[in-house]
């Protein structure tokens, strides 16, 4: 499981560079979480949490990063934040690359989710 949650992951960073994002960091961890990519979306510093889903019969992957996982990711972020002071002026967002199965076929849909939510 862990080689398919790298490859989208790995998926998810291609994707974000072909947009001209910088990739700054993955998986970063750090005491209190994990955050899969922090980016550049021009001077904006992105916190992305990358999900997928195998089966469509649960919640979809953008529905997992529940608030208990929000709160995660926004407390790692203070973390990354505060250990490269120098970036903490920069606006930051959270967004969510979700894969999801498609109807038919076996490669799986990146769905981005800009501001998935808020701090």
């Amino acid at each position: 499981m862990l080689a398919k949650g790298y490859s989208y992951e790995e998926r998810a960073a291609q994707w974000l560079q072909a947009q001209g994002w910088r990739i700054l960091q993955r998986n970063y961890r750090c005491k209190v979480g994990e955050i899969d990519i922090i980016a550049m979306d021009d001077s904006q510093l992105v916190f992305i949490e990358v999900r997928s889903r195998s089966n469509r019969r649960f919640a979809s992957a953008a529905a997992s990063v529940d608030r208990r996982k929000q709160q995660k990711l926004l407390r790692a972020a203070t973390v990354y934040l505060r250990s490269v002071g120098a970036r903490e002026n920069y606006p930051c967002r959270f967004d969510v690359i979700a894969f999801d199965p498609r109807q038919s076929g076996q490669d799986a849909e990146l769905r981005w989710i800009r501001s998935a939510f808020t701090a």
